[in-house]
């Protein structure tokens, strides 16, 4: 269900307007006119869910590097 790909997709994004925002985007620029609008808008969420859109690395990204430089 959708829901759940919105849910998946906020883990990366602060709030849901800047999650409309950034979908809005990505599904205009990802879309072919010879599929479904709703087939295009699920790949995005999808992608949204496994990738961050803003392109800044997550905070769990950010911990582990914290320990390899202590590491190092």
């Amino acid at each position: 269900m959708r829901s759940q790909l919105i849910f998946g997709a906020l883990t990366h994004v602060r709030n849901r307007y800047e999650l409309c925002q950034l979908a809005s985007k990505a599904a205009r620029k990802l879309h072919e006119p010879t599929t479904r609008l709703q087939d295009t808008m699920n790949d995005v969420l999808i992608r949204f869910r496994h990738e961050n859109p803003l392109g800044e690395p997550s905070p769990v990204v950010q911990k582990t590097r914290s320990q390899e430089r202590r590491a190092a």
